[in-house]
């Protein structure tokens, strides 16, 4: 188990992350929409994920969830070790109804985005679709991953939007797999 703490003047954030777990949630953020995207995101990985925040929420949800997505990649980063044996690429695609959603993901130590989705509202309820790209590339950041978001097409925004957080999930389940064919750190450079 993974446990990060993060505290500024706009947050204070508690996290902890299982890899190996049964998809079991404890979220308390202040943001509903963002804890109903990370539930299915533990759900579809099979993590188990407790998260405790207090934002300027009152403001708006943006230094919330940038600094979720923050401790989040810190906690993967921490719980992935030297990545001794894991598979280190995970793929998944995932469909949400009318929405089709995409994650490659490789636990490369280089941080990269690119995030091909489009959302046609701005908002779903309260939350502003824009925090999407900014959580997706705070987690690329701190877990140090090369990751590929792509929504391949959609209509209603909570679908696509669900759609890309499942797959997510399932893509980094598939990367973090200890695979027993794979000896020692799975590079050419014998790093990651």
């Amino acid at each position: 188990m993974s446990n990060i703490s993060r505290q500024t003047r706009e947050t204070e954030i508690s996290l902890a992350l299982q890899l190996d777990g049964m998809g079991q949630t404890n979220l308390k953020t202040g943001v509903p929409f963002l804890e109903h995207m990370l539930d299915l995101f533990a759900k579809h990985g099979k993590f188990d994920l407790f998260v405790e925040a207090k934002g300027d929420t009152h403001i708006d949800d943006h230094h919330t969830v940038e600094d979720i997505a923050i401790c989040l990649g810190q906690a993967l980063r921490e719980a992935l070790g030297d990545k001794r044996g894991i598979r280190r690429y995970g793929n998944a695609f995932v469909p949400m109804d009318e929405a089709l959603g995409q994650v490659v993901v490789d636990l490369s130590n280089r941080p990269h985005l690119e995030f091909r989705a489009e959302f046609p509202s701005e908002k779903v309820g309260r939350f502003d679709t824009e925090l999407v790209h900014e959580f997706f590339w705070k987690l690329a950041l701190e877990a140090r991953i090369t990751l590929h978001v792509i929504l391949h097409y959609g209509k209603n925004t909570h679908h696509m939007i669900e759609a890309c957080f499942k797959a997510l999930g399932r893509a980094l389940d598939d990367a973090v797999q200890i695979d027993p064919r794979v000896q020692g750190i799975p590079s050419s450079k014998g790093v990651l």
